[in-house]
C-alpha cells in the first residue's frame, strides 16, 4: 500500500479505512496510518490519526488496544490544546464516554480506577461547559455492571433529568440503553415502548437498530409476542452479522434460537463466527457469548445430542458435552475475574442465570431452513410423541403401547387388546401401533385366531405397498376364525396393494371374483354390510387407480359419455355407485359402513373433477367430507378437503376454497405426518395469497416451511414454501425478513424440481429487498443471475427487465463501467421487444452516467439524442388529445399509449435541457455559456409544452421544468421572462399534491426575491 504523502492523502485514506469491514486488517492499517502520521511532522495529523486508532479499535473485537492511543490524547491535549482544532476537541471529550465503558469491560482494571476516572470525567467535562447527562449516564453503566441498584436507579434518574448537549448520546443508544435497564428490572412493555422509536426508525446510528433489535428479542418472548421476535431476529441478525464488534448482540441472536427450540440454527450462527470463542480484548462480550455457548450445548445435551459434533474453539474436535462445560468453565472464570474486581457477586449471577434459562418457546417456526435436531439417546423420550407429528391421544397410540408393553404380563395384554380392539373399531390410524404392541406383548403366548388375524391384518396397512403377503395371511386366519366375509376383504385389500405395485389388470380380476363371491354370500346372510362394502370397496379403489394410470397415459374418456361400457371411467363410477347402493341404507350402523360410503362419494367427486364437471364434482367431496366428520372420522376427511380447496379456487369460489383449506388442517388434527402438515399449510398459503391476504397466507408459508424441515423436506417443500414466505414478506415490505428467507432458499431450488422461473423469482425478490436495504452491489448480483436464465426465454420481457434493474443498481453501487454495459444490454433487449419506454430510459441514463465519469460530451449527447429519436420513431403524428385518456375500448389504449410516450419525451427534453447547462464547463467562455444556456432552456420549454399537453396528471413534471427554465432565463439576462415562469409555477401550486407544492413554492418564491433584489442573498 501507497504511503500517504501529505496531510491530505492521509485523510483520504483513513476516510477509506473508515469504510472497511471491522476487524483486524482495519485496525493493522490504522497503526500504519499513526506511522505515516507521524513522519509529516503535523501535529493534527497525528491527534487526527490517533482518533482514528482509538475509534476502529473501539468498533472490533481490540477494544482493550483503545487506552493506549486515548492516553496519548489526552496527553498532548494538556500539553498543547492549541494544536486540537473544534472536531478534534468534540472528539477527545466524546471518547472520553468510551474509556469508561471500556474500563469496566476489562476486569483487570481496578474499580477504583474506574470510579476515579468518572470524577475525571465529570471534571472535565465541567471545565468545558457540557452538561452533566453524559457523566450521569457513565456512573448509571458503572453502577448497573456492579449489581447496586440503589446507586443504579439514581443515576438513572440523574441521566434522564440532565440537559442533552453535544456530549450526550445519540438518541438512539440513550433509548436502546434506557430500555435495557427498564427490561433487567422486570418491565419489558416499557422497555419495548422506550426502545419503539429506534425499532421503527425513527432515530438511528452505526449499531442502532442492530443492539435494539437484538435486546428485545427475549422481552418480546416473554410477552407472548413471539411472531415479532422472529421478525427482529431475522432483520437484526442480518444487521449484526457482518459487524466484528457486536459479539454481544450475536449472543443475543444465539441465545434466542436455543430458548425457541431452534438448537440447530443456534449451531449455525456459532459455527459462522469461530474467531468469537477465543477473541479476548473484550472480556465483558466473550463472558456473553461464552454464556450462551454454554446454553446452547447444555439444551442439546438435554436432548440427547451430547456427543454430537459441534462448532466450538479451534485446535480440537467439540462434541456438545465437552463444549457445555468448557464454556460454562470459562464463563463463570471469567465472570469471576469481574466479581472479584467488583467486589460482588452480580457478574457471576447473571451469568448462570443466562446458562441455566429455561426454553421459552417449544418451538418457534423462523422461516429458515432449520430443522431440529433429531434427538437420540437420553433424548429419545422426547421425540416418542411427536415422531410422526401426533400429539395427545394420537401419540399416545404408539409410545403409551410400548411402555405398556414393556412391563409384560397377562393384565397388561388384556389392556392392550382390548385398546387396539376398541381402536380397530373406530378405524383409528393409531389401530396399527396398537396391534403391533399387542404383538410385542404378548411373545410367546399364543393368542386367539381372531386376534392373531388383526395382527396380520393391521401390520399388512402398516406396511403400504409390501403388506399383500401379510393381508393374504390374515385373510387366512380370518377364514380359520369362522369370518368368511372379512377373510374376502382381506383379499381385496392384498389385491388392491397388488394394483399399486404394478399389477392392475390382474387386482383387477381377483377384484370381480372376490366381488361375486361376497355378494353371493350376502345374499345367503353369509356375512354383513360392512364386510361386503369393504370387498367393493377394494374393486373401487382398483378402478380409480386405473383411472389415474389412463389419465397419465393420456387416455381418459369423461364417465357419463358415448364411450364404451368398458371404459375405465365410467367401471369406476358404476364401482362407487354400486357401493353407495349398498351402504346408504346401513350408514348409521356402523362406522366402517358409513366410511364405505363417504368414500363412494369421494371417487364420484373425483370422477366428476377430472371430467370437468367442477360443480358436480365439489357436491360430492362436500358430501363425502360430511359423511367422514359424521362418522367420527375427520381424519379421513382431510384428503378431500384439500381437492376439495383446490377444485374450489379453480371454480373461483375462493371462500370455499379458504374454507376447504381450514378444514382439512382441522380435520387432521393430531394424526397428520409433518408433510401433510406442510402440504396443506402451503395450499392454504396459496389460497390465502391469490385472494389477497399476504399477512395470514405468509403465516401458513412459515408453517409450511418448518413442517417440511421436519419431514426431512427442507430442500424440496421446504424450498418451495420459503420461496413462498419470502414473496409474501416482500408483498408487506419486510425487506431484511424477505432476504433471510429467501436466501435460505435458494440452494435448495433447482430446475428440476421448482422450475427456473422459481429460481428467477426468487433473485428477482432478493434483488428487491437488497435495493431496498442499499446492498446494491448484492442487489445487481442477483438481478444479472437471473437475467442469464431468463436469456434462455422465448420471451425476453423479464431479460430486459431484469438487466434494467442490475443496471440501476451498479450505478447505485458505484460502478459506473458495469452499469453502462448492463443499460447496453437492457436497451438491446428493450429495443428487440419494441418497449420504446424502457429503451428511452437506458438511453437516459447511459447519458447521465457519461457525464458524470467525465467522458468525452459528444457521448451523453448522442445517447440523449438517441432517446429522443426514439420517442420520436415511436410517436403519432397527432398530439394526445387534451384532457383524460378514454376509459375502455381500443381508442382507450391507444390514447393511453399516445399520453405515456408524450410524457417520456416530456421527461427526456427536461433532462437532456437539464444535462446540457450542467456539462458547461467551468471557465467556458460567455459565448459558449449562452450558446449551451439557449440549448438547454429550448428543450425545457419543449418538456414544458409536452407536460402541458398531459393535463393535471404531468403538473409536477411541468412546474419542474418550468423552474429549471426560469433559472435560464435568468442566467442568460432575462429577468423578466424568468419571473413570469416563477408566477406561472406559483399560480398552480394550490393544485400540486401539499409536499411537492410545498418545494415549488419556496423554488418560485426564492427565485423571484432573486430577481427582484440580486445582490441579497436568499
Amino acid at each position: 500500500m501507497t504511503p500517504t504523502a501529505d496531510f491530505d492523502a492521509l485523510r483520504r485514506a483513513m476516510a477509506d479505512n473508515q469504510d472497511r469491514p471491522e476487524g483486524p486488517d482495519r485496525n493493522a492499517r490504522a497503526e500504519q496510518l499513526l506511522v505515516e502520521a507521524e513522519s509529516l511532522g503535523i501535529p493534527l495529523a497525528v491527534i487526527e490519526a490517533l482518533g482514528h486508532q482509538l475509534k476502529v479499535y473501539n468498533y472490533s473485537s481490540e477494544k482493550g488496544k483503545m487506552f493506549v492511543p486515548f492516553a496519548r490524547l489526552l496527553r498532548l491535549w494538556d500539553e498543547h490544546p492549541e494544536d486540537f482544532d473544534a472536531y478534534e476537541v468534540h472528539s477527545l471529550h466524546w471518547v472520553f464516554k468510551w474509556m469508561s465503558a471500556g474500563m469496566l469491560d476489562q476486569p483487570h482494571v481496578p474499580l477504583a480506577s474506574i470510579e476515579k476516572w468518572l470524577g475525571e470525567m465529570e471534571h472535565r467535562y465541567r471545565l468545558a461547559g457540557h452538561s452533566e447527562r453524559a457523566v450521569r449516564s457513565a456512573e448509571f453503566s458503572v453502577a448497573a455492571h456492579l449489581g447496586d441498584l440503589a446507586r443504579a436507579e439514581r443515576a438513572y434518574g440523574a441521566w434522564l433529568a440532565a440537559d442533552r448537549d453535544s456530549m450526550a448520546d445519540c438518541h438512539a443508544c440513550e433509548l436502546h440503553a434506557q430500555g435495557w435497564w427498564r427490561s433487567m428490572r422486570g418491565a419489558d412493555a416499557e422497555a419495548l415502548e422506550l426502545w419503539a422509536p429506534v425499532l421503527e426508525g425513527e432515530y438511528s446510528c452505526a449499531h442502532e437498530p442492530h443492539t435494539a433489535l437484538a435486546s428485545s428479542l427475549l422481552p418480546l418472548l416473554r410477552l407472548g409476542r413471539a411472531e415479532e421476535a422472529r421478525a427482529h431476529h431475522l432483520r437484526g441478525f442480518r444487521l449484526v452479522r457482518p459487524m466484528e464488534s457486536m459479539r454481544g448482540a450475536y449472543a443475543d441472536h444465539v441465545e434466542f434460537c436455543a430458548v425457541t427450540g431452534n438448537e440447530a440454527r443456534a449451531l449455525e450462527l456459532l459455527a459462522e463466527r469461530p474467531a468469537y470463542f477465543t477473541d479476548s480484548g473484550d472480556p465483558r462480550s466473550k463472558l456473553d457469548f461464552l454464556a450462551v455457548v454454554a446454553l446452547v450445548m447444555d439444551r442439546l445435551t438435554a436432548l440427547g445430542l451430547g456427543e454430537r459434533a459441534v462448532p466450538g474453539p479451534a485446535g480440537r474436535a467439540w462434541t456438545a458435552a465437552e463444549l457445555a462445560a468448557h464454556a460454562r468453565g470459562e464463563a463463570l472464570e471469567l465472570a469471576g475475574r469481574f466479581d472479584a474486581r467488583n467486589g460482588t457477586s452480580s457478574v457471576s449471577g447473571r451469568a448462570r442465570a443466562r446458562m441455566d434459562q429455561p426454553a421459552l418457546v417449544d418451538r418457534l417456526p423462523l422461516g429458515v431452513r432449520s430443522a431440529r435436531p433429531a434427538p437420540g439417546g437420553t433424548g429419545a423420550a422426547r421425540a416418542a410423541g411427536n415422531g410422526t407429528g401426533r400429539s395427545g391421544p394420537a401419540g399416545e397410540g404408539a409410545s403409551g403401547a410400548h411402555r405398556e408393553a414393556g412391563r409384560g404380563g397377562a393384565d397388561t395384554l388384556d389392556a392392550l387388546l382390548t385398546r387396539a380392539r376398541r381402536l380397530s373399531a373406530r378405524r383409528s390410524p393409531d389401530a396399527v401401533p396398537a396391534w403391533a404392541a399387542v404383538a410385542e406383548a404378548a411373545g410367546e403366548i399364543v393368542l386367539d385366531v381372531r386376534d392373531r388375524a388383526e395382527i396380520a391384518d393391521h401390520a399388512a396397512m402398516g406396511r403400504g405397498p409390501e403388506g399383500a403377503g401379510l393381508f393374504l395371511r390374515a385373510a387366512e386366519l380370518y377364514a380359520e376364525a369362522g369370518d368368511p366375509g372379512e377373510a374376502l376383504a382381506a383379499r381385496s385389500r392384498a389385491a388392491y396393494v397388488r394394483a399399486l405395485t404394478g399389477e392392475a389388470d390382474a387386482a383387477l380380476a381377483i377384484g370381480e371374483e372376490l366381488r361375486e363371491q361376497v355378494l353371493a354370500l350376502f345374499a345367503g346372510g353369509g356375512t354383513g354390510v360392512a364386510q361386503t362394502a369393504s370387498v367393493l370397496v377394494g374393486r373401487a379403489r382398483t378402478l380409480m387407480h386405473r383411472v389415474e394410470l389412463a389419465e397419465e397415459a393420456g387416455q381418459t374418456v369423461p364417465p357419463g359419455g358415448a364411450a364404451a361400457r368398458d371404459d375405465v371411467s365410467a367401471a369406476a363410477a358404476d364401482a362407487a355407485r354400486e357401493l353407495l347402493a349398498l351402504t346408504e341404507p346401513h350408514g348409521g350402523e356402523d362406522v366402517t359402513v358409513a366410511s364405505r360410503g363417504a368414500e363412494a362419494h369421494a371417487m364420484l367427486g373425483e370422477l366428476a373433477g377430472r371430467a370437468g364437471d367442477g360443480e358436480s364434482a365439489v357436491a360430492s367431496l362436500s358430501r363425502a367430507v360430511e359423511e367422514f366428520v359424521a362418522a367420527g372420522l375427520p381424519w379421513f376427511a382431510v384428503e378431500y378437503d384439500s381437492r376439495l380447496a383446490g377444485i374450489a379456487l379453480h371454480l373461483g369460489d375462493a371462500e370455499l376454497a379458504e374454507r376447504s383449506a381450514r378444514a382439512a388442517l382441522a380435520h387432521g388434527g393430531s394424526t397428520l405426518e409433518p408433510l401433510g402438515h406442510a402440504q396443506l399449510h402451503l395450499r392454504l398459503a396459496e389460497i390465502l395469497a391469490e385472494t389477497g391476504q399476504p399477512a395470514p397466507a405468509a403465516e401458513h408459508a412459515l408453517e409450511a416451511a418448518h413442517w417440511a424441515d421436519e419431514a426431512g423436506e427442507a430442500g424440496t417443500l421446504g424450498a418451495w414454501a420459503r420461496h413462498q414466505l419470502g414473496g409474501l414478506l416482500v408483498r408487506r415490505g419486510r425487506w431484511a425478513e424477505a432476504a433471510e428467507v429467501l436466501e435460505s432458499a435458494l440452494p435448495d431450488l433447482t430446475d428440476a424440481l421448482h422450475g427456473d422461473g422459481a429460481i428467477v423469482q426468487t433473485r428477482w425478490w432478493l434483488g428487491d429487498c437488497l435495493t431496498e436495504l442499499g446492498e446494491h452491489r448484492a442487489a445487481a448480483e442477483h438481478w444479472l443471475r437471473a437475467a442469464d436464465i431468463a436469456r434462455h426465454w422465448p420471451e425476453q420481457r423479464d431479460h430486459a427487465m431484469l438487466a434494467h434493474l442490475a443496471a440501476e443498481a451498479l450505478g447505485r453501487a458505484g460502478l459506473p463501467d458495469e452499469a453502462d454495459r448492463a443499460y447496453a444490454r437492457a436497451g438491446d433487449l428493450w429495443r428487440a421487444l419494441g418497449n420504446v419506454h424502457g429503451l428511452v430510459r437506458s438511453l437516459r441514463a447511459r447519458a447521465w452516467s457519461a457525464f458524470r465519469q467525465d467522458r468525452d460530451p459528444r457521448v451523453a449527447r448522442e445517447l440523449m439524442e438517441s432517446a429522443l429519436a426514439a420517442c420520436a420513431a415511436a410517436g403519432d403524428a397527432d398530439p394526445p388529445a387534451a384532457g383524460p385518456a378514454p376509459d375502455t375500448g381500443e381508442a382507450g389504449e391507444a390514447e393511453r399509449a399516445r399520453r405515456r410516450l408524450l410524457a417520456e419525451l416530456g421527461h427526456t427534453r427536461s433532462q437532456f435541457g437539464d444535462l446540457i447547462a450542467r456539462a458547461v464547463p467551468e471557465g467556458a467562455d460567455e459565448e459558449a455559456t449562452g450558446a449551451a444556456f439557449e440549448e438547454a432552456l429550448g428543450h425545457l420549454t419543449r418538456a414544458g409544452e409536452a407536460f402541458a399537453l398531459l393535463g393535471e396528471e404531468a403538473l409536477d413534471a411541468r412546474t419542474g421544468a418550468e423552474l429549471a427554465a426560469a433559472g435560464l432565463e435568468a442566467d442568460l439576462g432575462r429577468p423578466e421572462a424568468a419571473a413570469a415562469r416563477a408566477r406561472a409555477v406559483l399560480d398552480v401550486c394550490d393544485r400540486l399534491d401539499r409536499e411537492t407544492a410545498e418545494a415549488r413554492r419556496t423554488e418560485a418564491e426564492e427565485m423571484l426575491e432573486l430577481l427582484e433584489h440580486p445582490d441579497r442573498e436568499v
